[in-house]
């Protein structure tokens, strides 16, 4: 069974950095691309940033070019989420998820296995 175990959420001021961390058990992680998504109350579950299984290939969603950085550490079963200049509308509960294939996907449905979720807030 694969599972998905996030860590690294938390309290922060506008302008603050955090870094999330979710590893995969598994031994066939690296041959699959990861997303980073994120969801506020009564909204649907958005693609913040996805990654190939490669390292190679990234996906940002647009408000967060330039701020937030995804990348992977095959090694160590382990997708991250450097998010910098944090900013209150970052607020939600972010989900890491690994993809059905190795190619990497912008919606919910590309993906089949999801972590539990982690609290991100941003104080203004």
């Amino acid at each position: 069974q694969v599972q998905l175990v996030e860590s690294g959420g938390g309290l922060v001021q506008a302008g603050d950095s955090l870094r999330l961390s979710c590893t995969v058990s598994g031994r066939t992680f690296s041959s699959y691309a990861m997303g980073w998504f994120r969801q506020v109350p009564g909204k649907e579950r958005d693609v913040v940033a996805a990654i190939g299984w490669t390292g190679r290939t990234t996906y940002y969603e647009d408000s967060v070019k330039g701020r937030f950085t995804i990348s992977r550490d095959n090694a160590k079963n382990t997708v991250y989420l450097q998010m910098n200049s944090l900013k209150p509308e970052d607020t939600a509960v972010y989900y890491c998820a690994r993809a059905r294939a190795g190619v990497l996907g912008r919606s919910s449905g590309d993906y089949d296995y999801w972590g539990q979720g982690t609290q991100v807030t941003v104080s203004s």
